[in-house]
């Protein structure tokens, strides 16, 4: 009785030792891949990918993984994986929900097994780099007075194409058949009676090919929420100047000119609070300045405009020779951005 006891005993020891064994060897021959995590807008979600490939010839199984997400993302997330066949892979993905822009990095991937009896799990961290870019909210702004003012002191006469989108009169150019959603301000309904169709008039398009800058003064110490709001009206206003053929830039302290539609969303992610002042502050051309010192709007020209977001404890902006907007925090931003300066 007691041979037996000693075999049995033996038998248990020796699975639990085959079992310790196998559940770090089941780890060891994993290979990870993740895809590049392609940027979304705030309030978007992230979708993430990784490759888990077993190039063995035996079956891994009992599997457990978390992705280690910062902490400004969220909680780490896991998958658990029943089985992945000999030289195959697995495909895990899931989407991630963001509400803050930023430029995110992180490289932990854990991983834990418990092949084959789930009597031990063992538990390994692999390096796996990702980078996740968050851009900012862009409004979608109808109209934006604040912007077609930019540059009118320093030619009254300047138009551009923007200004004829809702134009009945002007220059006409040549006569084009009515296609859908024209206006039918624009038919010129005695040709069209003539043609038994209707004609629309193009106008004749002057644009001056007007430079702007958006800066925003990311050197001085602002409230966070206010900064975001700022980042968000940066972002929101490059598009609309965009859209109405503006020779755009964008200026931040610590990156100075940036133009491009992926170039300035990057650099408004990335963009914080109290930046190194490294680039010095276009001159020359007219700047949309958003700031939240009022002791910052000085140097203005009467052409540039300038967005301030105040703070607790900050005074409102004094006269100054460029015309501009004070946000109020209590209203809509996209309300306000639409609204006639004074």
């Amino acid at each position: 009785m007691a041979g037996w006891l000693y075999v049995l005993s033996g038998i248990i020891f020796a699975l639990l030792a085959y079992a310790a064994i196998s559940s770090v060897r089941s780890l060891k021959q994993i290979q990870l891949m993740r895809s590049a995590i392609n940027p979304v807008s705030a309030g978007d979600d992230l979708t993430l990918e990784i490759t888990i490939n077993n190039p063995t010839k035996k079956p891994k199984s009992l599997l457990q993984g978390w992705d280690i997400l910062p902490e400004s993302l969220g909680r780490p997330q896991g998958k658990a994986i029943e089985v992945i066949a000999p030289e195959d892979s697995y495909h895990w993905a899931y989407y991630l929900p963001t509400q803050r822009r930023g430029v995110y990095h992180w490289h932990d991937l854990q991983f834990r097994s418990g092949t084959p009896l789930g009597l031990f799990w063992c538990r390994r961290t692999k390096s796996l780099p990702a980078k996740a870019i968050v851009y900012p909210q862009v409004l979608p702004l109808v109209q934006c007075p604040i912007v077609d003012a930019i540059g009118s002191e320093d030619s009254p006469k300047l138009q551009s194409d923007r200004r004829y989108q809702a134009a009945s009169e002007g220059i006409t150019k040549t006569l084009r058949p009515y296609r859908y959603g024209d206006s039918t301000r624009l038919i010129h309904w005695r040709t069209s009676a003539r043609f038994d169709e209707f004609k629309v008039r193009e106008l004749e398009v002057i644009t001056g090919g007007q430079d702007i800058v958006i800066c925003l003064d990311s050197a001085f110490n602002w409230e966070s929420d206010n900064f975001e709001q700022a980042v968000i009206a940066a972002a929101s206003l490059y598009f609309y100047a965009c859209h109405a053929q503006l020779n755009v830039k964008l200026w931040t302290a610590a990156m100075g000119l940036q133009y491009g539609t992926r170039t300035v969303l990057e650099t408004l992610a990335a963009v914080q609070v109290g930046e190194g002042d490294l680039h010095d502050i276009p001159t020359k051309i007219p700047l949309l300045w958003l700031t939240a010192s009022a002791q910052n709007l000085d140097f203005l020209k009467s052409y540039s405009r300038w967005i301030y977001f105040p703070q607790m404890g900050f005074s409102h902006p004094s006269a100054t020779t460029a015309s501009g907007l004070v946000i109020d925090p209590a209203q809509s931003l996209a309300q306000q951005l639409q609204k006639h300066i004074r």
